[in-house]
């Protein structure tokens, strides 16, 4: 059992509170999921010769006290105008070029240090401890930006550890959650990996988040990527996906994870229990409906 959260802001005025409306929607899931929780925030994007990478140090020996500065300097000849903004033992990294040659060379100064998220977008947090622990850790109350994906973790079928809390990302500027149960999970890495999609866990949120995003990056657009979900993807599953420009959910054919929704003119919000909801202003007001099975739900930023 866990917890999922969604919070897309209609109006720009908005954007400043983004973080102040989504966390009581996290810390209203703490009973579905106590062990871990995170979550990815959607800015305003880089301008396009520019990306951002969402780092985590907690699994180095340094921890909170890494050292991101010998870190900037040992990217210089990758990425010379690289800068970082560090909360806790994360840090968003950003600079001019591609991700990939960054991240690997990242990979070669310390193999560690974990690779959250890449993209002009996307930002990426997520820890051990309950939901309201990693919202003061990083701070997640003052984040701004368009749209959010977050998630509470009760761990079922695999171990507690920071790399298999949600969210779970794959290529640029898309990112997944999951309520629920994959019984094919093997089945899809084996599809994908003599594709040469690399997996980091074990996690079978993961295989479905690399599922979805291969098919992106072949070309389907987003609802054809879901749709191909619904056919590959076996199991209990409430989905809850964000991109650069897109909220998305979608449930399995017989939608035994829960989920409701709340729609006003000034936001979309989305949670595993109407209760994580009921603080947003206009909810008196708001379109409040449970999601069909087996349909796909897509909202523009």
């Amino acid at each position: 059992m866990c917890g999922i959260v969604g919070l897309l802001v209609k109006k720009p005025a908005l954007r400043e509170q983004l973080g102040a409306l989504m966390v009581p929607m996290l810390i209203g899931m703490t009973e579905r999921g106590p062990d871990s929780a995170g979550l990815a925030v959607f800015t305003d994007p880089l301008a396009d010769t520019r990306r951002k990478l969402s780092l985590y140090s907690g699994m180095t020996e340094a921890g909170s006290d890494y050292d991101w500065t010998a870190l900037v300097a040992a990217l210089q000849t990758v990425a010379p105008d690289a800068r970082a903004e560090i909360k806790a033992n994360h840090a968003v990294l950003s600079f001019s070029g591609v991700a990939a040659p960054v991240a690997a060379a990242i990979k070669a100064h310390d193999a560690k240090l974990a690779v959250l998220s890449a993209g002009r977008s996307i930002e990426l947090y997520k820890d051990i401890g309950t939901p309201a622990q990693v919202a003061e850790r990083y701070g997640f109350g003052g984040l701004t930006g368009s749209h959010l994906v977050g998630h509470t973790r009760m761990a079922t079928e695999s171990a507690v550890t920071p790399d298999r809390a949600h969210p779970f990302t794959a290529g640029e500027d898309f990112c997944l959650v999951h309520n629920g149960s994959l019984s094919n999970p093997n089945g899809i890495r084996r599809k994908l990996e003599p594709r040469g999609i690399h997996f980091e866990t074990d996690n079978d949120t993961e295989a479905a988040c690399r599922f979805l995003e291969w098919r992106l990056r072949e070309g389907d657009e987003l609802k054809e990527a879901l749709q191909k979900g619904f056919e590959e993807l076996d199991g209990f599953f409430t989905f809850l996906m964000g991109t650069s420009t897109e909220l998305a959910l979608i449930r399995d054919p017989f939608a035994c994870k829960p989920a409701v929704v709340a729609e006003t003119d000034d936001y979309v919000a989305i949670a595993s229990e109407f209760r994580s909801l009921a603080h947003l202003p206009g909810i008196k007001h708001a379109k409040v409906f449970e999601p069909a099975p087996e349909e796909m739900y897509v909202w523009k930023a």
